[in-house]
């Protein structure tokens, strides 16, 4: 037996009343998803624990069964690994978006999804005025950067900027946690100041407000953390190797610290423009060598976090047509059977432009399966699966059940 697991990223919602109350996923046109759940089995998934925010990092973590509470370190160096940058001992990492503010109010968290060459220039003027012996800047992808410091203190309070769309920026600076971190949250809120003011006259954001664009006038630091501690995966799960295909820093850097190959695909940007032919044929190409690959779709969590309901459900209809069909056709030429597991990490409702921890749905399917009684796949069918609400790494063991 192979092993897939197709991750929608953030394609959950909630009703939504210009879908005529329906979910993103029940408004899109899905058959092949809906074909796999009437042939699989279904169920719910709580992939945030408590205690924890309802991040990516959290619920992807969490969906590829790993202990949460054990293994996180903060989501800036799980994205380190991917970019190569090692976190050495005494050394914190945080993920550093560059953010478009708009007078008091944070407008946007990624900068009017700036291009990953603007965006490199800016982190590379940023560290080349603002880095030294404590400070250093690391260009990632798109708005999604890395941010090394020295003698850091992870205890700090610090809000991702997807959370706080059109809100005032100063109520959500870097907060200490415990008063002798004080001086390290003072360092960084500094250093957001400052990046300010070298951003706000860099050529690359003049000309982005000329074409109508958010310019990248601040970073935001957030989510400290140390080098993490992970079993590789197949310790814990029956494979012997595997692969990770996503277009994000985040994914990539778990697949690393989980001892999968990372398979880059061209094209892929993590929205919905995103080469979903390539990252489909490069799954199955690995799927080929390999016993397991965790494929990673970002576009409808982005489509979420812009409140943009159309585009969102063009992103599902997308993963439908174009990784999900391609996969399933493909594999009932082979053999050896496969199984596909297809969930989201986690809910992004357009309403409110950010995570929720609300359970989200998931199906399993190969070809000896016995299915459950759902015919369809969404929010609300899924709560009648076999399956019932899972916890932790239950999902992860149903699929190699």
């Amino acid at each position: 037996m192979k092993y897939i697991i197709i991750l929608g990223d953030g394609m959950a919602d909630e009703p939504i009343a210009s879908l005529g109350n329906k979910t993103t996923i029940q408004a899109a046109a899905t058959p092949y998803i809906d074909l796999l759940a009437r042939k699989g089995r279904n169920g719910l998934l709580h992939t945030v624990p408590e205690g924890f925010a309802p991040g990516s990092e959290i619920a992807n973590l969490s969906v590829m069964g790993y202990d949460v509470a054990s293994v996180y370190e903060g989501r800036g160096v799980l994205e380190a690994a991917s970019m190569g940058v090692d976190i050495l001992p005494g050394e914190m990492g945080m993920r550093c978006n560059l953010v478009c503010l708009e007078g008091e109010l944070l407008k946007n968290h990624s900068a009017g999804h700036i291009s990953t060459p603007e965006a490199a220039e800016l982190i590379r003027s940023l560290d080349s005025k603002l880095g030294n012996d404590i400070f250093s800047f690391y260009p990632g992808v798109s708005y999604r950067h890395l941010l090394k410091m020295k003698g850091g203190d992870k205890r700090l309070r610090c809000t991702p900027p997807h959370d706080i769309p059109e809100k005032p920026f100063r109520a959500h600076l870097i907060q200490p946690d415990d008063e002798e971190a004080r001086p390290t949250a003072e360092a960084l809120n500094r250093l957001i100041f400052a990046s300010q003011e070298i951003l706000a006259d860099h050529p690359i954001n003049k000309k982005r407000i000329v074409e109508g664009k958010s310019p990248a006038n601040s970073i935001w630091p957030w989510s400290p953390g140390f080098r993490p501690k992970m079993k590789p995966f197949n310790e814990m799960f029956p494979i012997k190797s595997g692969a990770v295909i996503s277009a994000v820093d985040l994914i990539r850097g778990i697949g690393v610290y989980a001892g999968l190959e990372v398979i880059m695909v061209e094209g892929a940007t993590g929205l919905y423009d995103t080469n979903y032919e390539g990252k489909a044929e490069a799954a199955l190409r690995a799927l080929k060598e390999k016993d397991f690959v965790y494929l990673h779709i970002e576009a409808s969590d982005e489509a979420g976090h812009e409140g943009d309901v159309p585009l969102k459900v063009k992103t599902i209809e997308y993963l439908d047509a174009r990784i999900v069909k391609t996969i399933y056709e493909e594999i009932l030429q082979w053999d050896e059977p496969v199984t596909i597991a297809i969930l989201p990490d986690h809910p992004t409702p357009c309403a409110i432009r950010t995570h929720t921890r609300e359970p989200i749905p998931f199906l399993i399917y190969h070809r000896d399966i016995e299915p459950d009684s759902v015919q369809v796949y969404d929010e609300f069918a899924a709560k009648e699966g076999s399956y019932g609400l899972l916890y932790g790494d239950q999902f992860m063991k149903a699929v190699f059940g």
